[in-house]
């Protein structure tokens, strides 16, 4: 193998790592949204168990004020019952009043049923703030390990881009512009072997002129369909 192409061949690996090297480092932030979105169903869960109980809390409050408005309303009646001395007056005074002892009734056992809803409401608010905290506890973990990944791929791409510096200054200078411009475009593969007369790279069968060129170790080969650098795998 010619020394040129074994010197791109080094470089093309460690070019070929940085790549990989960055398509890992960009996945990371589609990762940890994905890891965030994980609580958004827990969140919204604990969002609607909190507006239920205090719209149940709201209702009890609603509830009891009217209680309260219904027994001033019963006090009041009674005294007017007690002063008044027209008999037809006293038993409509007595009426009114028992409507609205009925009305209380009716009130205090509304009152014990959202009491008793209470109780399964915070029960449910409980359960769903648990929920959210084992589902928060996992993400957490998720990010911290996607921290460590980041800061773990980061270094490695410092020491890798190092090497590939020295590398690429110890590569032939006249085929260095054609293989970077190769490696842009032929998908991190501009250097590639000739096996069973077939480019590696495209899979198409060179014409008889290029490979007598790739058997005889001609510098700077090209496939003639894709372009890249060849040499001889055989």
């Amino acid at each position: 193998m010619l020394p040129s192409i074994e010197a791109l061949l080094v470089l093309q690996d460690r070019d070929r790592r940085l790549r990989t090297l960055a398509e890992d480092l960009a996945k990371i932030p589609k990762d940890e949204a994905r890891a965030k979105d994980r609580l958004a169903g827990d969140t919204e869960s604990v969002r609607k168990a909190k507006e239920a109980v205090m719209a149940n809390e709201v209702e009890i409050k609603k509830v009891e004020m009217d209680i309260g408005t219904r027994r001033t309303t019963i006090q009041r009646l009674k005294t007017q019952q007690f002063e008044t001395r027209k008999n037809d007056e006293f038993q409509a005074l007595g009426h009114e009043i028992t409507r609205y002892e009925k009305d209380v009734d009716g009130l205090e056992t509304k009152e014990l049923e959202l009491m008793e809803k209470a109780d399964g409401l915070r029960a449910t608010l409980q359960q769903a703030e648990a929920a959210l905290a084992h589902t928060q506890k996992l993400v957490n973990e998720d990010l911290a390990n996607l921290a460590d990944r980041k800061k773990r791929i980061e270094t490695e791409t410092v020491e890798v881009q190092a090497g590939r510096e020295a590398l690429a200054a110890a590569a032939p200078s006249s085929m260095l512009p054609l293989y970077e411009r190769l490696l842009k475009t032929k998908n991190g593969l501009a250097v590639v072997p000739v096996t069973g007369g077939k480019c590696t790279g495209c899979h198409m069968k060179l014409v008889a002129s290029t490979l007598v060129k790739v058997n005889s170790g001609v510098e700077g080969t090209q496939c003639e369909s894709c372009g890249r650098l060849v040499y001889s795998g055989d």
